[in-house]
């Protein structure tokens, strides 16, 4: 399971409405049928239009500044692993979003009239997708650079001599596009990956939006905030403040596994991904020391997410070089964004 927790992009370019966001979460509605299309939903309700998205969202925004964020948007990517688990992706999807709200709103340090915070404090709106399309920072798509560099050489000579500006033989160039085009490492249905192709194979995910302000549009709840859990006085009252992502994180993981029946390997868990980049020597440690099967598992989670890897499983800590790891850390963190997989 890979999630994320951006705020709402500001500045020149950025539009201070939900709009931009809520179009582009459209997009693979264009073309189709009705009965066909993805709507929005949230807690309670289905099939809500992205106009009323918009407005919902825009208006709910009472005293923010200018260049605060109105809104939060969190991704949730399960592995495939994760999806085979599903029998019916969308209203399975639909039903772990509306349990794991639950578990964002208790992860708030937070009370609204000396209560808790729950999911009905929160206004959010949701939509699951189905595509996903490989990005410049892709393993595959990076590695296929050189040959799409070579090909694309070859292609600006071929219009040249088209053009008549010099002398060659095109069929020539042609064919050593043709093989370098197989030879790329990289192949989907035969054909070189690149920035922009559709992912084969199971690529659901969720999309939440998620309004700044609780749902009376009187109080301002930050996933953002730096502190986890802590207490400060305002007007002469002690408030208490704070999100908690870990545990956010972590009971999404428990939830999936609990409703969906799925056994998670340890190379799965969001606390492996954070021993990885805080301490990549102690991470392949703990691998080391897991039973055969599941470290045989683990070990193909790691290669499949696009994570550098080692060329043997370490048995000592001798064997942990520490120059090695400082590479390893320096790409984890590209590696595991930009795969579909996510750990």
């Amino acid at each position: 399971m890979y999630i994320t927790i951006a705020a709402q992009k500001l500045g020149g370019q950025y539009s201070q409405s939900a709009i931009d966001f809520v179009q582009y979460l459209e997009k693979e509605n264009q073309g189709l049928e009705q009965e066909e299309i993805e709507h929005f939903f949230n807690q309670y309700g289905d099939e809500i239009s992205a106009k009323e998205v918009i407005k919902e969202i825009d208006g709910n925004t009472a005293k923010l500044k200018k260049k605060e964020p109105k809104f939060y948007s969190i991704t949730v990517s399960p592995s495939k692993y994760e999806l085979r688990r599903l029998q019916n992706n969308t209203e399975d999807l639909k039903q772990y979003t509306r349990v794991i709200m639950k578990d964002y709103a208790a992860s708030f340090n937070r009370e609204i009239n000396g209560k808790p915070i729950t999911v009905d404090d929160i206004k959010y709106y949701a939509k699951i997708e189905h595509q996903r399309f490989f990005k410049g920072t892709d393993k595959q798509v990076r590695e296929n650079q050189p040959f799409a560099t070579k090909i694309l050489n070859i292609k600006h000579e071929v219009r040249k001599i088209e053009r008549g500006e010099v002398e060659g033989n095109t069929d020539r160039l042609k064919l050593k596009i043709a093989r370098l085009e197989q030879q790329a490492p990289h192949q989907q249905n035969g054909k070189r990956i690149v920035q922009g192709m559709q992912k084969e194979g199971n690529q659901s995910h969720i999309h939440i939006i998620v309004s700044r302000k609780d749902v009376s549009n009187s109080y301002s709840l930050s996933p953002g905030s730096k502190y986890k859990a802590s207490e400060v006085e305002m007007n002469g009252k002690k408030v208490k403040r704070g999100f908690d992502r870990d545990t956010f994180f972590e009971n999404a993981e428990k939830t999936f596994d609990k409703t969906f029946g799925h056994t998670r390997n340890f190379a799965e868990t969001y606390t492996a991904r954070k021993a990885f980049i805080k301490n990549p020597k102690l991470y392949f440690s703990m691998i080391s020391r897991l039973p055969t099967n599941e470290k045989a598992v683990a070990f193909r989670i790691i290669r499949e997410s696009g994570m550098p890897m080692i060329p043997s499983i370490p048995v000592s800590k001798a064997q942990l070089a520490l120059k090695v790891f400082n590479k390893l850390r320096k790409g984890v963190d590209v590696a595991i964004k930009s795969s579909s997989i996510g750990i």
